[in-house]
């Protein structure tokens, strides 16, 4: 089994207080969340409502996508169909060489991260930029985002100085953040006018009208596909919903999940071209089909990429979006990359306490953690385990599974707990002890109160 999450997220945690704060700005957008949440009555009825429509479109996805490329195309859109990332990449760079384009301003859009995009356009001579401030900021680092709505919340404020410094020429040690916001505000200016074609994500695709939405803080995307004659749009096929009324439930939901906004500042509606310009829909499979297909996973189409599940979930708030080496991090991660590479990614869905936050918390109510321990099942099951893991767990097994070897186990364990030194525990020596601390050694064995008590009675 890959430790590539775990080994990753050794490095993350090491830094304590980039460690403390990254949860702890994390937590706080899940609080606001949480207010945001309280301050609708109809909150949960929402979430009720988003599922089922979820799971209606899942059931008929095929039928819904060719309504979708037909209104699409009577609104005089032309709409591409990709099987992966490969046939994605290559669809928009075919029609980014059809115009001649150069340089190519892009809104934030997981599913273009997702097929890595952006080094393919540049191998073929082609600038693009991230034209959301998070996105850039990682660009202008040559990393990936870190979250799916929050890209650089691993980067301080000091660091985002010092790269400006360097790249932007600005004031050296400055750390306000209009300054900063200012100064890179000047400089995308620049890239938005220069720009010969706008690439942007979708939010949602509207079946009943082939139109769709694309939300975001800035206005960038907007502005990005404004100017120039040229709008691509990359969709994953499960963002498409059924009618336009569903979209008042999501549009309620994701920036109270996402960010503890009532909605998102930029609610923008696309429906055909631009007069005098061109609008490509791609619409990707990559391994979508698959999971459609899985009894199992299939509800974690349901998606709307909030990023609720990763604010409020211990894992990742301590040990960091790049530990997941994935596009999508956190606990829909450890789902959906799986099902793409389960030997590359098998170490993902142990990432995980089980706590259930996550299906808390989830605005169309996907059962994350369920699927998880669904996955932890499937890995065993294909042989990914690593030996080690396989021999503990069917010693722990063989002791669960004896009442004498259980009794005489927690006996070992209490004597342990009492003689152990504490520095062998928490020694370079045991990396286990790291990031733990052990309880207080019990005087008693349960058994053993409720055997006096029930003597008493």
């Amino acid at each position: 089994m890959s430790t590539a999450h775990a080994a990753s997220a050794a490095e993350f945690v090491a830094n304590g207080e980039r460690a403390t704060w990254h949860d702890q700005a994390l937590w706080f957008v899940r609080s606001k969340r949480d207010k945001q949440a309280h301050s609708l009555p109809e909150w949960e009825h929402l979430r009720e409502l988003a599922s089922q429509i979820k799971l209606h479109t899942m059931s008929n996805l095929p039928a819904l996508l060719e309504q979708f490329e037909q209104n699409a195309t009577r609104l005089g859109a032309v709409v591409h169909w990709a099987r992966d990332a490969a046939e994605h990449n290559a669809i928009i760079q075919g029609i980014l060489a059809e115009h001649d384009v150069r340089r190519v301003a892009k809104s934030k859009s997981m599913l273009t991260e997702e097929c890595h995009l952006n080094p393919y356009l540049e191998r073929h001579g082609i600038e693009v930029t991230d034209t959301d401030l998070g996105e850039w900021i990682v660009q202008l680092r040559d990393e990936t985002p870190s979250h799916i709505v929050l890209p650089a919340i691993h980067i301080k404020k000091e660091e985002v100085g010092e790269l400006f410094h360097r790249k932007l020429g600005t004031d050296e040690g400055a750390t306000d953040p209009k300054y900063l916001t200012e100064s890179a505000r000047q400089r995308l200016r620049e890239k938005f006018l220069a720009a010969d074609a706008g690439i942007t994500g979708v939010n949602f695709g509207v079946a009943e009208t082939g139109g769709f939405v694309v939300c975001t803080n800035e206005g960038n995307a907007d502005l990005g596909v404004s100017l120039p004659r040229l709008h691509i749009a990359a969709m994953g096929i499960e963002k498409l919903i059924p009618r336009a009324a569903d979209l008042g439930v999501f549009l309620r939901l994701l920036a109270r999940s996402a960010t503890g906004q009532p909605i998102t500042t930029y609610s923008s509606h696309f429906h055909g071209p631009r007069p005098g310009g061109e609008l490509h829909i791609v619409l990707v499979d990559n391994e979508r089909s698959k999971l459609l297909g899985s009894e199992e996973f299939r509800r974690s189409l349901n998606c709307i990429r909030c990023g609720a599940c990763l604010n409020t979930c211990p894992v990742y708030r301590r040990s960091g979006g790049h530990s997941y080496h994935v596009t999508v991090p956190g606990p829909i991660g450890s789902i959906i990359n799986p099902a793409r590479d389960p030997a590359e990614h098998s170490s993902l869905p142990y990432a995980c306490s089980l706590c259930g936050s996550c299906s808390d918390v989830c605005p169309v109510k996907i059962d994350l953690h369920n699927q998880l321990l669904t996955w932890r099942r499937e890995i065993v099951a294909r042989g990914l385990l690593s030996r080690p893991k396989r021999w503990l767990m069917k010693l722990t097994g063989a002791v669960l599974s004896s009442r004498r070897l259980y009794s005489w186990a927690g006996g070992m364990a209490r004597l342990g707990l009492r003689i152990t030194p504490r520095w062998l525990v928490y020694s370079r020596l045991n990396p286990w002890g790291r990031q733990r601390e052990l309880p207080e050694p019990p005087k008693t064995s349960f058994r053993k109160w409720y055997d006096k008590h029930e003597e008493g009675r």
